[in-house]
């Protein structure tokens, strides 16, 4: 099968959430073992991954040195986490392969994402990114132009917009590479956030530039499933079903469900906001869109969700 993972950006870190470079190198040698497993099985696989606590680092990089040099935007952070990340995956990812004697070659794609320039959320920015900071601080980056928000006694936090995403624009790459054999890492972070400049365009082509933005990884992932006509696209998470009554002494993990009833159960806010509701959304995009079924569940449990044996599998209505 031609299946899609993805990983949390939490995944790429230490249990404790520690960044640094050691920790992030040995949790993606962990996170790659069932991936290899999958290639070596026969898969084509794409990977696609979370960046949030590496474009933290960035962003607190950015505050300390903002009185000496401009803060890098958001787009370029995306795209430095993108290969940063790509390549500790694929150095893991061959030696895994190696091990299991396997030559199947594996490259990176610095992926951008299509958003719509008049999308909402650049309306009113509302994403919070970051570490907190005084207000003496967070003034030196708002005179950089970006946007913090007074929240308490806590400081002050900065907010971003979180468009829609619409389009994987590299995804012509991606086939190339998956037509001559290799497995694939793209759209990191959820693509590297664009919108149509209209002052360019050739034979259909049209020209893009960034923007400050941040794109939910989860829903950029059901979209580029779709676009790869992908026979599975797999949310990996760090449980092994979704559940209903999270934390409940009903708490009742969901196995085998229809898309319309989970998307029922979302829109009457059974999942988490800033959790599990994404994934849920994007599995039922994809379902939708593709009439091929999503799995949610643990890295260690993909086998079995590609097999209908693990995970919550979202199936279309029957």
């Amino acid at each position: 099968m031609r299946v899609v993972i993805a990983v949390g950006g939490n995944a790429m870190t230490a249990p404790d959430g520690s960044a640094r470079p050691q920790d992030q190198q040995a949790a993606i040698e962990l996170a790659v073992e069932p991936i290899a497993d999958l290639i070596c099985a026969g898969h084509q696989v794409v990977l696609t991954h979370g960046n949030g606590p590496q474009v933290g680092n960035l962003l607190v990089k950015n505050e300390l040195a903002a009185s000496v040099v401009p803060p890098v935007p958001l787009d370029w952070c995306g795209a430095q986490t993108q290969a940063t990340v790509g390549l500790l995956v694929l150095n893991a990812l061959g030696r895994a392969l190696a091990a299991r004697h396997s030559a199947v070659p594996t490259a990176v794609v610095v992926s951008r994402t299509e958003v719509a320039a008049d999308d909402p959320a650049f309306r009113e920015p509302s994403k919070p990114i970051g570490r907190y900071l005084s207000e003496a601080e967070a003034a030196v980056m708002i005179a950089h132009g970006q946007h913090w928000q007074d929240r308490g006694e806590r400081g002050w936090r900065r907010v971003v917009a979180s468009p829609n995403p619409l389009r994987c624009l590299d995804t012509p790459a991606v086939l190339a590479l998956l037509a001559d054999g290799f497995a694939v890492v793209c759209s990191g972070g959820g693509g590297i956030p664009v919108v149509a400049d209209g002052s360019l365009s050739y034979q259909g082509v049209e020209s893009y530039r960034g923007v400050e933005a941040v794109i939910d990884k989860d829903l950029t992932a059901a979209l580029l499933a779709a676009a790869l006509d992908a026979d599975r696209l797999v949310i990996a998470t760090d449980v092994d079903h979704v559940v209903l009554g999270w934390g409940t002494e009903s708490a009742t993990a969901l196995s085998s469900v229809a898309v319309s009833e989970l998307e029922a159960l979302a829109a009457d806010g059974a999942f988490a906001s800033g959790s599990m509701a994404p994934k849920v959304i994007a599995a039922c995009r994809f379902v939708r869109q593709s009439g091929k079924p999503a799995a949610i569940t643990s890295l260690g449990a993909i086998a079995g969700a590609l097999a209908g044996e693990a995970g919550t599998i979202v199936h279309p209505d029957r």
